[in-house]
């Protein structure tokens, strides 16, 4: 994989701007900042997609397929940190001297002389990030934005506001988020994550706490998981005149933002204390977590000086991003949700929240690994949170990404480490999974496909196997 440079000056002008990997969420919403910046954007992914035709649209020039001739005269590469480095346009890039920047550092140079809000964490800051953006637009507030999920209700991963607010999710995979000129930090959790980059636990918690230390005014840390707090305190144990303030927020007693009394028979009900007073809100999704979430997007909201009620009011409107418990359709009384959950913590959440709208229906989850490291180093994890939190579970194939294949890592170490094997069929092979699925669905189920891969991609399948079977 290919990892930024965080040393690496960026020109003031970059000319004609070709991005690889387009299509991606972050890639593509980035590149429409550019485009509407007046700059030409050309760019390469190995796939149609929704993504490439909105950028099409806008006037960008995208190939599919990779191909060193797709660079044409560009001045400046863009690539995301999955990329290969064997790859033609990014080879040819390195042959003919162009500068070549991480995404993270093209979204830094587009943030420049603006206000960021940084969002980060193992799991949630794409959510959070979609929470601070909606509620500021609900506040009648006009931010720039790039998120890591297209927004329900825009329609889009980014915009360019006319405000001086830059709200971003910061990716902390690869130390990328340290590049960022943050204002405002919010940190979800730091949820052991990315220990193929990092190296150990220390290191990663260590980025985060240099992360938080980097914003200018406020950072917003959860209080309740043990790695934030451990952040937390490391950060007033080295607090100088010039830190920044900290809020915390969670369930937890302590929190200066604390969420309580939440109700999660269907989408989420809860209530907030912040400064002597209660501030409830209902929202539009389901899930414990995303009471949580809300929390934490209102302390940003509540540090940036907007009022209370009217700040969590805003957030409320939040209606999803895609690939978080989206729903594909429904066959035979079978409902189909996908969800981009990737780390036992996220999976435990996603099904937890799917159980509080089941009704009587049973869970059935389609899990796909991904990275070969992460399947070994939490196989256990995963194997834990599907059987506690879904009826049945039929294990996918790893997708590798941006790793080699490890020998004896696939989706069996996942499977065979289930307690009950009743529960659990490992099955590779797409086709043979849909129609395992068809075979096993009953009226009312929900079917929730899980992983950050192409998993999402047998969807389709899965509603077409359905079909034959009970429609």
């Amino acid at each position: 994989m290919i990892k930024p440079d965080l040393t690496l000056t960026v020109a003031e002008d970059l000319g004609k701007v070709h991005f690889v990997g387009i299509g991606g969420s972050g890639m593509s919403g980035i590149a429409r900042l550019f485009i509407n910046k007046g700059y030409t954007v050309t760019g390469s992914d190995v796939r149609e997609s929704d993504n490439v035709l909105a950028l099409r649209a806008l006037g960008a020039r995208v190939d599919i397929g990779h191909d060193a001739a797709n660079v044409g005269d560009a001045d400046t590469l863009v690539v995301t940190g999955a990329l290969w480095q064997d790859n033609p346009e990014y080879v040819l890039a390195g042959e003919r001297g162009l500068p070549v920047l991480h995404r993270s550092q093209a979204l830094a140079w587009l943030i420049q002389k603006h206000r960021l809000v940084s969002v980060a964490g193992a799991h949630g800051k794409t959510t959070s990030t979609g929470m601070i953006v909606t509620g500021l637009l609900g506040l009648h507030q006009d931010p720039s934005f790039v998120n890591g999920g297209v927004i329900e209700s825009l329609g889009v991963s980014s915009a360019a506001g006319a405000d001086d607010l830059f709200v971003v999710e910061a990716d902390e995979s690869d130390g990328s988020f340290l590049l960022y000129n943050t204002t405002v930090a919010l940190i979800t959790n730091v949820d052991p994550d990315h220990l193929d980059h990092y190296g150990s636990l220390e290191a990663f918690e260590a980025a985060f706490v240099e992360f938080a230390g980097n914003a200018s005014e406020l950072v917003v840390v959860s209080s309740d998981d043990v790695g934030a707090v451990r952040v937390t305190a490391h950060l007033r144990a080295h607090a100088q005149a010039a830190s920044p303030s900290i809020v915390t927020f969670g369930e937890h007693a302590d929190a200066n933002v604390r969420v309580h009394s939440i109700v999660t028979d269907g989408p989420v009900r809860f209530t907030v204390a912040w400064n002597g007073a209660d501030y409830s809100a209902a929202l539009r999704i389901p899930g414990k977590h995303n009471a949580i979430n809300a929390a934490g997007a209102f302390a940003v909201l509540v540090g940036l000086g907007f009022e209370p009620q009217a700040a969590l009011d805003a957030i409320a409107a939040f209606g999803g991003t895609e690939r978080r418990f989206e729903l594909h359709g429904t066959v035979g009384g079978v409902s189909v949700y996908d969800d981009y959950a990737h780390h036992p913590t996220e999976v435990a959440a996603a099904l937890s929240a799917a159980r509080t709208v089941v009704g009587s229906g049973r869970i059935i989850a389609v899990h796909q690994p991904h990275l070969y490291s992460r399947t070994k180093l939490f196989a256990q994890e995963f194997a834990d949170a599907l059987e506690t939190y879904a009826d049945q579970t039929i294990v996918l194939d790893v997708y590798g990404a941006r790793e080699d294949p490890e020998p004896g890592v696939t989706g069996a170490l996942v499977s065979e480490r289930f307690q009950d094997s009743d529960k659990v069929a490992f099955v590779p092979d797409w086709q043979d999974a849909a129609d395992y699925l068809a075979g096993i669905a009953r009226d009312g189920d929900f079917v929730v496909t899980l992983g950050c891969g192409d998993v999402y991609r047998i969807v389709p399948q899965l509603l077409a196997s359905l079909t034959r079977v009970r429609g």
